[in-house]
């Protein structure tokens, strides 16, 4: 009688970087693919996007996918583009808020190759995108939506569960086992005071082989929230400027509306008009507007309760930007407002035109609320870049430049820790991923120390028997 060898896991993304999120689950034939996101940042990581992946696209039966950012479902498309066949098993609100996002990554990516031929600035010749909207269409043809708490099929002998993260709408934590092993893995861990979310959902009980965890923010803990929002619009507004605002299209602009919201009826900033300047913002509005009203099952009840049939985000001067000619219109506000805009780190979409108008007027300021990976322009203003590249050019950054942790949806190192120990067995394995280099192996350092598990930071393309 032969046994089958142990399953592997083998991390071709997020292994000592925050970006490109691949987790690929091996059992004799048997292959699942644990999220399929974009490296982001530093060009060495973007180029990454370019290279073949490690296994053929081909022969991977399924994807589960723990969430709807960029660096979580981004390369999808081209993972169809490239063979793959199976189904892409998610949450409903994950699957609705991925195909927006990953129809606007498709459009954005054609039209900056496109902006790149006309300008002759892209060292390709001619420029080419990674995928286009055909291809991202592709992929959303095979999103299954599962409901939370019911363990689903996924391909032969490999079920997952998932579980509300508090991450954004729709985010999961996946319990997943595999060829008898049980693997649970964290997706983007959120924080327990979201406006809108429930807590992250403690770890099912029972024995554990492995558990898969990030550390966005592993080491460190985050600033209590102070009045530092409302002091910097106030400033800015008092010389006659305008905020701008880059965002996270998804869950960072709802965040953020709920707060300028708040600040705005205690009176603690002016009354301002609000420009809410992303499509993909403005859909995403409409999916969490959706979910309160219908109390799905990562709103908090009393969310629910207090909000369903009314408007959390708007206080009555907010104003929805869609076409590209309203969003021409606030490029260089001569008027007090604030400007939401994605993408959040200032690397891609709408808030690039508003950057390169904004960061050379002194009366202006950037807030900046969201992580800054590296190598994004976002990363090089919090570090002081007196210019930021743009469209072929320098741009000179004389505007004021802040950034403010407390809107993170990421779990700190001591909540990360906090929810490993909700699990009732300690498990064999913590891998540690989804941090920047040093970080991951600080905080598999503090997993450590805390609770004497065997915790690791694995390196990209590293593989490990379960």
């Amino acid at each position: 009688m032969t046994t089958s060898p142990s399953p592997t896991i083998t991390f071709l993304g997020a292994a000592g970087t925050v970006t490109g999120s691949k987790f690929l689950l091996t059992a004799g034939d048997t292959r699942v693919l644990v999220d399929c996101g974009l490296f982001q940042g530093l060009k060495e990581l973007r180029l990454k996007n370019w290279e073949p992946l490690e296994v053929d696209p081909a022969t991977i039966d399924a994807v589960v996918l723990t969430h709807a950012h960029l660096d979580h479902c981004g390369y999808l498309p081209r993972l169809v583009k490239d063979g793959f066949r199976g189904r892409i098993h998610t949450t409903e609100n994950t699957a609705k808020l991925a195909e927006v996002i990953l129809r606007d990554s498709a459009r954005i990516q054609v039209e900056d190759a496109e902006y790149a031929a006309k300008k002759k600035f892209s060292k390709h010749n001619p420029p080419k995108p990674l995928y286009d909207e055909q291809d991202a269409g592709r992929a959303i043809a095979l999103f299954t939506a599962d409901d939370f708490g019911v363990p689903v099929d996924v391909a032969a002998g490999v079920s997952a569960t998932f579980h509300p993260a508090g991450h954004i709408l729709g985010a999961a934590i996946v319990d997943i086992t595999i060829a008898g092993k049980r693997i649970v893995f964290s997706g983007d861990l959120g924080r327990g005071e979201h406006p809108l979310l429930c807590a992250p959902t403690a770890i099912p009980a029972g024995s554990l082989d492995a558990v898969v965890i990030e550390s966005t923010y592993g080491d460190r803990q985050h600033e209590t929230p102070t009045d530092e929002f409302a002091t910097v619009i106030s400033e800015t507004v008092a010389r006659g400027g305008s905020v701008l605002i880059p965002a996270f299209a998804v869950d960072r602009t709802e965040i953020i509306l709920i707060a300028l919201r708040e600040m705005m009826e205690a009176g603690s900033i002016p009354r301002l008009p609000i420009f809410a300047d992303s499509p993909m913002a403005l859909k995403a509005l409409d999916f969490y507007r959706d979910a309160i009203d219908k109390g799905t099952a990562d709103i908090r009840p009393d969310v629910q309760a207090e909000w369903a049939g009314r408007d959390p985000f708007d206080p009555g001067t907010l104003k929805e930007l869609v076409t590209v000619d309203e969003s021409k219109t606030i490029n260089n506000p001569t008027q007090p407002c604030i400007i939401i805009s994605a993408s959040g780190m200032g690397t891609g979409g709408r808030v690039v035109h508003h950057l390169r108008e904004m960061l050379p007027n002194p009366l202006h300021t950037v807030i900046l609320v969201g992580y800054q990976a590296i190598g994004t322009r976002g990363r090089a203003l919090v570090d002081g870049a007196e210019s930021v590249r743009m469209h072929g050019r320098e741009v000179p950054v004389k505007a004021r430049i802040e950034q403010i942790q407390s809107f993170s949806v990421h779990a700190d190192g001591e909540e990360l820790v906090a929810w490993l120990k909700t699990a009732s067995d300690a498990p064999e394995h913590v891998f540690v991923v989804h941090g920047e280099t040093g970080v991951a192996e600080t905080f598999a350092q503090h997993v450590r120390q805390s609770t004497n598990w065997n915790a690791h930071a694995p390196k990209a393309g590293e593989t490990v028997a379960l």
